[in-house]
Parts: C-alpha cells; structure tokens; sequence
C-alpha cells in the first residue's frame, strides 16, 4: 500500500455518501451551544472541542449524552443543516442520513415533526450549497421485532418525498434478523429502498441472514463478509453494495489497522463498495478523510475512488431524475 505516499490525495473529486447516522453527525461545538441553551454538562465527553471515549461502551455513553441535547425539531432542523453543509464544503454533492424515531420519541419529538425538521435541514442547505439529500429511518435491533414493525408502520402510514429508505442498526447479536422480516415487507411495500447494518461486529452470517430474509440491496458495513469467500461471490453476482466505513472500524477495534481492512480485497473481488464516515465526529474523521484514506492506506487511484463515489449515487435511494442529474455532474467533473 505503499504507493499511495509518493502521490496527493485530488481533494476536488466529488463525493456521495449513504451510511452516516444523524445523531452520530453532530459537531462537539454545536453539542456544546446546545448543552449550554439547556444547562447541561458535557465536560465528561467532550475536552478541547473533540469527543473523548475509550471503548465502545465509553463510546456509547458519549454518543448518547450528545444526542441528549437535541430535544425540538429546530435542534433536529439545525443538526441536519450543520452536516449538509459541512458535506458540501468537501465536495460531497450527494448525502443520506440515518434518522432513528425510537430516539427523537426519547425526546417528545413525534415522527413527523422530526422528519419534516431533517427534511428543512437539507433543504437550507441545499439551497446554499446545491447539495442534495434524502433520509433513511432506521428500526434499532435490540429494541426488538415488534418495535421494528411500528417504525415501518410509521414510514408508511406517512409518506414524506425525502423518506426514501428502511434500515436497521443496534446490537447485531440481539434476535435473529428473520424476525425482522415483517417490519422489511411493510417498508418494501411503501416503496422505500432497503439497507441494514450487518458483518461489523457479527460475522458473515449475518450479511448473509439480511439478504435471505430482508430482501436489502445494500449492507451497512459488511466488511466481515471478506471471512466467506461463497458470501462474496454472491454480492457479487446479485450487485449487493457494502456501505464500508473504515475509519469507524478501525476506531472500534472491527480491524486493529487499515492493513488489516479489507476494503482493497472486497473491491478486487468485485464487490461494489462505497465510502463512509458513520459517526464522523466521534471517530475523529469525515467524508474527505474517508476518501484521502483510500489513497493514503489502500493505495486506490482516482479513478476508482471516483467510481465509489459512482457506485453510491447508483445504490442511493432517490428518484431516477435526480439520481441521473448527479451522475451527470460527476462525469462532467471527472
């Protein structure tokens, strides 16, 4: 991988990104300003503007005290402009986020209000920047099957144009993922694209478990699949996308090194992959960085670095109008 030392990263090429969580976008500074709008202590998670943690469950613990301070839609409407906008200063012409109502419900916040305030977050910031954006709710796994089916229910029973997309994340070793697969037929029904977390934390069974019984055509993760060579050739030959994250997964002990990822061997085996930053501001990374670590560590030339960004405008949950208007604007860029 050595190679990639002797040459600069383009930081022109243009970017998409489909696997970022909402919550885990937030910048410390605005975390703080909100801390401070309702009297709350946040000396324990953040020092000197950055998130400290030490372990996933100090992990956890930090990232649910700073979602802690977005308790109205205007927080909800604020968050969602900050990170769009922070996306289109790094040439990101395209973003989905993962919006999780079980929390917002945490909070007293009702699902539309919450959708509409995310969907007014990237509207601003579209309209400043050109940026475009949808949103993916997500059902959260430990909380059950049950509660997954309330979720879609929700999505369905209102349809809102900037809700394009059904996920899952949580605990991966909590249920068996066929138990989900009434909350994924509810959501299928209302149109929406479907992707879920899986092959972070867990093994290959349980990419291989979303695709028999969810019917997803994109995997949020998915890196463990590299343990199963059959599992491989079947993301392959069915187009299945790995929204790949590297910088998460070296933060959270997935992979002790970026020469022990194995992004480089997922994409030689032909599997489409895309770049990532999940919860950015805690793993101390962003979209740029992400995609200067496809240079620096993996040693990946522009060409192909733009055909991530191509194969995630392709995977993207939007209308095909839009979804032609973007790829446009990458061709004409590159």
């Amino acid at each position: 991988m050595g190679q990639a030392l002797f040459r600069k990263f383009d930081m022109s090429l243009l970017k998409a990104e489909i696997h970022c969580h909402i919550e885990g976008a937030a910048d410390p500074n605005l975390v703080l300003r909100l801390a401070q709008k309702y009297q709350l202590d946040m000396s324990d998670i953040i020092e000197d503007g950055a998130y400290v943690w030490s372990d996933f469950t100090s992990f956890l613990k930090a990232y649910d005290k700073a979602s802690s301070v977005f308790r109205t839609p205007d927080d909800y409407r604020l968050l969602t402009y900050d990170y769009f906008s922070k996306l289109a200063d790094q040439n990101c012409i395209y973003g989905e986020i993962f919006g999780s109502s079980d929390h917002a419900a945490q909070m007293g916040i009702g699902y539309n209000d919450l959708v509409q305030a995310m969907a007014a977050g990237i509207e601003d910031a579209k309209s400043e920047t050109g940026i475009e954006g949808r949103i993916i709710m997500t059902c959260v796994r430990h909380l059950g099957p049950e509660a997954a089916i309330a979720v879609a229910e929700l999505i369905a029973e209102n349809p809102h144009p900037m809700v394009t997309g059904f996920g899952m994340g949580g605990d991966e070793r909590m249920f068996d993922v066929q138990e989900f697969a009434p909350a994924y037929a509810i959501a299928a029904d209302a149109g929406l694209g479907l992707t879920a977390h899986g092959g972070e934390f867990a093994g290959p069974d349980s990419v291989r478990d979303c695709l028999d019984h969810l019917n997803v055509t994109r995997v949020g993760h998915g890196v463990r699949s590299i343990e199963d060579p059959a599992l491989m050739n079947r993301l392959r030959d069915e187009n299945i996308v790995l929204e790949v994250c590297p910088g998460s997964n070296i933060s959270l002990g997935v992979y002790e090194n970026f020469a022990a990822h194995p992004l480089r061997k997922l994409f030689e085996a032909g599997v489409a992959v895309t770049l990532n930053s999940d919860d950015p501001p805690f793993f101390h990374t962003s979209l740029d960085r992400e995609y200067q670590l496809a240079t620096d560590e993996f040693g990946f030339e522009d060409d192909t670095i733009n055909q991530f960004t191509r194969t995630a405008l392709e995977a993207a949950f939007v209308d095909e109008p839009t979804r032609s208007k973007l790829l446009k604007k990458l061709d004409t860029h590159s």
